[in-house]
Order: C-alpha cells, then sequence, then structure tokens
C-alpha cells in the first residue's frame, strides 16, 4: 500500500520533471527555429528540419511538402530584401512522448499570424516536421452603435 503509493508519487514527479526539460528542449529548438530566420541563415534553418515526411504552409501559399521543397522556399525568402522581421510570442507547448508542437503568436510587418511549429525527437534532438502561419482576424475597432439610423 504505502510503498505503491510513494513509487507512484516519486514516478509521477521524475515524469513531470522530465517533461519540463523536454518543454525547455523543445522552446529551445522553436527559438532556433525564428533565430535562423531572423539571421536569413540556410544552414542554421536545414539542420532545425527533419530529415523526411516534413511540411509547410506559408500564408497565403500552397502546402510544401517534402524536406527539398521546404528548405528551396526558405532560401527564396530569405534572398527577399523587402521580408520583414518575425517576433514570436505567447508560446504554448502540447507535448507528446516523441513529438510536440509549439503554438504561438508571430507578428510580421504590423500583422499577427497563428504559428504552429510541430517538431519530432530524433534521439535527443527536437526536429522540425511541419511549419504553419495563417492570418488572425482582427476585431472590429468600434461595435456598431445600435441606436444609429440607417
Amino acid at each position: 500500500g504505502r510503498n505503491y503509493a510513494a513509487a507512484l508519487r516519486s514516478r509521477k514527479k521524475s515524469r513531470k520533471f522530465e517533461s519540463m526539460t523536454d518543454e525547455t528542449a523543445l522552446l529551445a529548438a522553436n527559438s532556433a527555429y525564428y533565430q535562423a530566420f531572423l539571421a536569413r541563415d540556410n544552414e542554421a534553418m536545414a539542420a532545425l528540419w527533419a530529415p523526411d515526411g516534413v511540411s509547410c504552409v506559408h500564408p497565403g501559399w500552397p502546402p510544401l511538402i517534402g524536406r527539398r521543397a521546404v528548405l528551396a522556399c526558405y532560401a527564396d525568402i530569405f534572398r527577399n530584401p523587402l521580408q520583414e522581421p518575425i517576433a514570436r510570442g505567447q508560446e504554448t507547448v502540447i507535448l507528446g512522448e516523441s513529438e510536440g508542437r509549439v503554438l504561438c503568436i508571430e507578428t510580421v510587418g504590423g500583422g499577427a499570424l497563428a504559428a504552429t511549429n510541430w517538431f519530432r525527437r530524433f534521439e535527443d534532438r527536437w526536429l522540425l516536421l511541419h511549419h504553419q502561419a495563417s492570418p488572425i482576424a482582427i476585431p472590429a475597432r468600434e461595435p456598431p452603435n445600435r441606436n444609429a439610423m440607417h
């Protein structure tokens, strides 16, 4: 009875500690993605993506399937002198045993995007499988005046 309960509490604490470590590592991988983007660093970006099974959907673009297509797209974006820098915030981690997602808000050129970065653990590294960002609808600035006549 008591030994089992103590072992269960100990296991829950160790799992919580492990998941905190995984969460920290996942957030670091997510941060590295945005650092590579800001630096326009093709090599750093390539090092963050899984060897296969990758995809990407940029706002308003068709889906990109495959590592080659995804990395070629980033290379094109990095060559664009008008590309606005991206800031991220409001990160939320969803963590599984071998996969994790980071949902966040990207700010680009004054607009806000909801972004999902989906990672898989490969040995001791979290590598990107999928990135997707889409515009967030902006609410009306003022509610309509219900007393106004049309």
